[in-house]
């Protein structure tokens, strides 16, 4: 239990620190290359937001997996059968999951299948986001220090 709600603490937490940094770089004294030091900052807070999103959706994945036959009505996955219509549950038969992308589904017998929860949706492209902004931002964060360097060696 300390440990699904413990992780995307602790990276929200890094994404915090991460933001007061880049925040921080608006102020006088800053250190010198800026941009650069910016660009770092910035890939670390994308980095740690993308961490505690994803772990969100990985914990809460987990979470719905082990309910699934862990005492009395637990099988098929509560996760499946809780806020839907009867309908819906009709002909349930199992669950399965994935870890990436982040999803819990409910099968029918019929072989037909629907999500357990619409939030794995912006779980899934949120972490990406985050993700890929984080890999950009640390790659102009090299190419800015790279440039830097040549101006330097250029200029006596």
């Amino acid at each position: 239990m300390l440990l699904d709600s413990g992780v995307p603490a602790v990276c929200a937490l890094g994404a915090l620190i991460s933001a007061v940094g880049v925040a921080a770089m608006a102020f006088p004294g800053r250190p010198e290359p800026w941009p650069v030091h910016l660009l770092r900052r910035a890939a670390a807070m994308a980095a740690c937001a993308a961490g505690a999103v994803y772990s969100l959706g990985f914990f809460a994945v987990l979470t719905a997996d082990l309910a699934v036959g862990d005492g009395a009505d637990s099988t098929p996955a509560t996760a499946c059968r809780e806020g839907f219509d009867a309908d819906t549950v009709r002909g349930l038969s199992h669950s399965r999951y994935s870890l990436l992308p982040l999803r819990f589904d409910c099968v029918r017998d019929d072989g037909s299948v629907y999500s357990s929860d619409p939030d794995y949706v912006w779980m899934n492209w949120g972490a990406l986001a985050l993700a890929l902004s984080a890999v950009l931002l640390a790659v102009a964060a090299g190419c800015a220090a790279e440039f830097r360097a040549r101006k330097a060696a250029v200029t006596p």
